[in-house]
């Protein structure tokens, strides 16, 4: 482990209950990489998101970001020191606008540099005043990850973005993920193997709580090799 790893889990174990989720998980993600995790589900992906950002804790192991480490943080504290969750349930504000959303985004980060989350997605500039409740599905995610990118994050969690979602809102996510990798660590929880496999930098693949591979070799990152682990 180096000190600037923006985030190094090892060793990491899980449960709820009497039951084992997640298995000696070891994970690494370096400044400016995309890393994506893969599996079917029940496969452990969200818990691993979740136990990192501090909504559950780990019977054993560690997770560290700079060095510092994240276990037994409340998850506002996790999130202050720089690590933004965006979940799956595409869940906003929904008798909320799209402004107000981001107002209170902006409220907790003390950044209302809104221009970089319209420059990402023009099209909530014109959404502004619509309840978030009225929104479609691609156009919640959008502004989910508006919100997160509020504050300049080093490290955003995105679990599972592009489930659900037309193939177009698919395609500008896949460019916007590659821009906003310039600024932050990504670590993404996807099941779209074509998308991971032209984003990330490296993949670890997930079966019933184990890591099955790590693969960092662009030659390796494909989805054939993917599906053979899960």
């Amino acid at each position: 482990m180096k000190s600037d790893d923006i985030l190094t889990v090892a060793g990491l174990n899980v449960s709820y209950g009497e039951s084992k989720v997640l298995f000696n998980i070891n994970l690494n993600a370096s400044s400016g990489q995309i890393v994506a995790c893969v599996g079917r589900n029940g496969a452990g992906k969200t818990t691993l998101l979740k136990t990192i950002m501090g909504f559950l804790k780990p019977t054993a192991g560690t997770v560290t970001s700079n060095g510092t480490s994240l276990i037994g943080r409340a998850a506002y504290v996790v999130a202050a020191m720089g690590v933004k969750y965006i979940p799956q349930d595409k869940k906003v504000f929904s008798d909320l606008t799209v402004r107000e959303n981001l107002e209170l985004g902006s409220y907790a980060t003390r950044d209302y540099d809104w221009d970089k989350v319209t420059t990402y997605f023009p099209k909530l500039k014109q959404l502004m005043d619509r309840k978030a409740g009225y929104l479609s599905g691609g156009e919640r995610q959008m502004l989910m990850i508006g919100r997160a990118i509020l504050g300049n994050p080093k490290l955003l969690l995105v679990d599972e973005p592009t489930e659900g979602l037309a193939p177009s809102i698919v395609a500008q996510l896949k460019d916007v993920f590659r821009e906003l990798s310039s600024k932050s660590t990504l670590v993404i929880v996807e099941q779209n193997l074509p998308l991971v496999c032209a984003i990330a930098d490296k993949v670890y693949a997930l079966n019933e709580g184990h890591v099955m591979a790590e693969l960092a070799d662009r030659e390796q990152i494909k989805p054939e090799t993917c599906e053979q682990y899960l």
